[in-house]
């Protein structure tokens, strides 16, 4: 089955360890994304050191998951090579779809941590990673090998569509 169809967000994983390579095509499929006038402006940083990974598991209620993780990414939006800076978050969501897509594909987990828009996630990521103003700290991605199976639950429904007019 298609790996959209499998995608879901896991936040436990095992001890085993991700692979360079797999991270590699991991970033290959988030710059794979569609990006407004091909403006391609993310960037990353991948985080190893098991410090790190603590550290960014405590920045924000919801990023638990960060300490558990064999490796993560954090994506950022370079507005110094936007063209178009008010698209950079359409592209930087699709990159990290992509990115999801890809780890599912690879047998891993993974689950999107949130940080851009809100300004105090933002401004501890961006202390702690030392990033530049001119980049947007837009997402961590953990990825790891799921401690276990999940049921992935199907969310078609046909009455959110529309056709021709609402």
């Amino acid at each position: 089955m298609n790996p959209i169809f499998k995608r879901q967000s896991v936040r436990k994983y095992l001890n085993d360890e991700v692979t360079s390579e797999q991270i590699e095509n991991l970033l290959k499929a988030g710059m794979q994304a569609p990006s407004a006038c091909n403006q391609q402006a993310w960037e990353f940083i991948v985080i190893e050191n098991p410090d790190d990974k603590i550290s960014i598991s405590k920045m924000h209620k919801f990023a638990k998951p960060a300490g558990e993780a064999s490796k993560l990414i954090v994506v950022l939006g370079n507005l110094k090579k936007a063209k178009i800076e008010s698209m950079i978050e359409q592209d930087l969501g699709a990159c990290c779809e992509n990115i999801l897509l890809q780890a599912t594909y690879e047998g891993l987990g993974a689950v999107w941590l949130g940080f851009h828009p809100i300004r105090d996630r933002c401004d501890r990521i961006v202390e702690y990673l030392n990033i530049p103003d001119y980049c947007i700290p837009f997402a961590v991605i953990c990825v790891g090998h799921p401690a276990g199976d999940g049921d992935v639950k199907i969310r078609f429904d046909e009455s959110k569509i529309h056709y021709g007019k609402y």
